[in-house]
Formats: structure tokens, C-alpha cells, sequence
């Protein structure tokens, strides 16, 4: 079964941020590489009046607000703290996982990971937090530091360290950069500082060689259209490939954040090979049993 732990997203202070809500709107603005002019076309507001909201001579009302941040694509967690400075209630709630509230989208994420094996999937939140799994991915763990699997498990962590799966890793390098620019990515676009406080952290890990720099990104592709994971096992090597999938329309903080990485075969040898550990009962499940989330805690 799948095992949901507690989430690691930072629950938000109920207490108006420090900055003014115009230099908030007026850093999103800037993040998404816009002009008053262009936002204000999009938004349909004059520039002007953007222009006072972003400088604090005007107040914008809640719906202003929200309009804006729409607008520019602001997280909701984020879009909670914009309505906060400006002295409003936050929109949009924050439950836990386990909440009853959210018990559909808990079973949906359940039935799509077990829909998935016998190939391996995991559900993360927006720092790459081990949410739920399902069991095919534990065999694949082995020779992992049972440190690295104790909750709260983050699987970009386990995939870097050196004493997780980086040693395994046959193309090391190139899923080292795979993964540097995916994060560098999630920073730009939200500004967070504690995904590029764990950006600085997997950077930090050793790379392969003797060489300290990434991989530049146009040469990730050069060996196909996807970047692949080539992992070691003790059933050989393994090829594989992932998609994330993401709640489409979520009006909570927590379904917002949540994210669905499937692992997907690169070759049939890998197909064979992950039937096979799924089919055989004598394989370990679970290297953490004993430290299983409490989702309850």
C-alpha cells in the first residue's frame, strides 16, 4: 500500500509579511518578466493605476488583488501572503493531507500509483518530500544509508547524496544536471528560498569525475528525447524515464504543492526486469518499515 507521511511545505504565519504588498506585486511582476504595461493589458487595468498599487499610493481592493496575481501565475501559498500585507483574509485553505476534506484527491493519487506498478511512482510535495509510493520502488533502494530513509524523505536527496543512489547511477552527470536545472527552475519561478536553500544543498553533492561544473542543458538531449536514468541493480541495469503530473484546477495549498512522478520503462529489458521485482514476493518492500510516517503525527 501507499504510505502518506507528513508534508514538509512550511505551514504559512498567519501574520501580514514584512514587505509592503506593492513591492510583493511588483517582485512577482518582475519574476514573470513583465512590464506595468503588459501586466496592466492583461489584467485590464490602467498602467497607472498599476503603477500606484506597486509604489503603495493606492490600496488594491481584494479583487484587484487576486486578478493580478492570477495574472501572474502566483502560487496560491504565495497569493495567501499577498493577501495577508494587504490586510486581507487568505482565499485559499491549507489542510493536511489526512484531512477529510481531501479524501478524494487522496484516493485518486492512491489509485494512480497503484495503477502504475509494476513500474515505480512516488507523490512529492513542492520541496521533493516523499508523500506516498508505491511498492515497487523500495527494492530499488538497495545499499541506500538508512539515514537518507528516515522520514522526512526527500527523493532528489536520495537520488544526489553520495551515499544514496548517486553511486548507482550510471549516467550521473547527466541526471545530476537533469535534476540541478529542474529545481533551478521551481526557484526562479517561485522565488522560494528554502527550494534554493536544497538547490545549494544538491549542488554541493560531489560530481562525477574531477569536474565541479554541470553538464551544460544542450547537451542533456544529444542521446535522445528524453534524459534518462540509468540505475545499477543486483537484476542488472535499469533504464528509465519520468513524467510529473500535477493536479489541474486546486483551490488548497497542499493539492496545489502536490506533484506525481511516474517512472516509465526506457527499453524492454527494464519492462522485463520491473515486472519481474514486482511479481516476486521474496523481495523487500519496505527498507523503513519501522520508521513509516505517522500521518497523524
Amino acid at each position: 500500500r501507499s504510505r502518506y507521511g507528513l508534508s514538509m511545505v512550511a505551514t504559512m504565519a498567519m501574520t501580514p509579511p514584512a514587505q509592503p504588498v506593492g513591492d510583493l506585486l511588483r517582485a512577482w511582476r518582475e519574476r514573470r518578466r513583465l512590464s506595468q504595461l503588459a501586466l496592466a493589458l492583461d489584467a485590464d487595468v490602467s498602467a497607472r493605476h498599476l503603477s500606484f498599487l506597486e509604489t503603495g499610493r493606492a490600496r488594491p481592493s481584494r479583487d484587484m488583488l487576486l486578478r493580478l496575481m492570477e495574472r501572474l501565475d502566483v502560487p496560491l501559498r504565495e497569493r495567501n501572503r499577498l493577501l495577508l500585507a494587504a490586510g486581507y483574509a487568505p482565499a485559499f485553505p491549507e489542510r493536511r493531507l489526512d484531512d477529510p476534506a481531501l479524501q478524494p484527491a487522496r484516493q485518486a493519487v492512491e489509485r494512480v500509483l497503484a495503477a502504475h506498478k509494476p513500474y515505480p511512482a512516488h507523490a512529492v510535495d513542492r520541496y521533493w518530500t516523499l508523500v506516498a509510493t508505491n511498492d515497487v520502488a523500495w527494492p530499488l533502494l538497495e545499499g541506500v544509508d538508512p539515514g537518507l530513509l528516515e522520514p522526512p524523505i526527500n527523493v532528489l536527496r536520495l537520488s544526489l547524496h553520495p551515499e544514496g543512489l548517486a553511486p548507482r547511477i550510471a549516467n550521473l552527470g547527466q541526471w545530476r544536471a537533469h535534476i540541478l536545472h529542474r529545481v533551478r527552475q521551481q526557484v526562479e519561478s517561485s522565488g522560494d528560498p528554502a527550494l534554493e536553500a536544497l538547490l545549494t544543498e544538491l549542488a554541493g553533492y560531489p560530481a562525477p569525475g574531477d569536474e565541479g561544473t554541470e553538464t551544460p542543458l544542450r547537451d542533456l538531449y544529444e542521446t535522445g528525447v528524453v534524459v534518462p536514468l540509468r540505475l545499477c541493480s543486483t537484476w542488472g541495469m535499469l533504464a528509465l524515464f519520468s513524467t510529473v503530473t500535477i493536479f489541474g484546477t486546486p483551490v488548497d495549498v497542499t493539492l496545489s504543492e502536490l506533484a506525481i512522478e511516474a517512472f516509465f520503462p526506457a527499453d524492454p529489458a527494464t519492462a522485463e526486469t520491473l515486472r519481474r521485482i514486482a511479481e516476486d514476493t521474496t523481495v523487500r518492500r519496505e527498507p523503513y518499515r519501522r520508521r513509516r510516517p505517522n500521518p497523524g503525527a
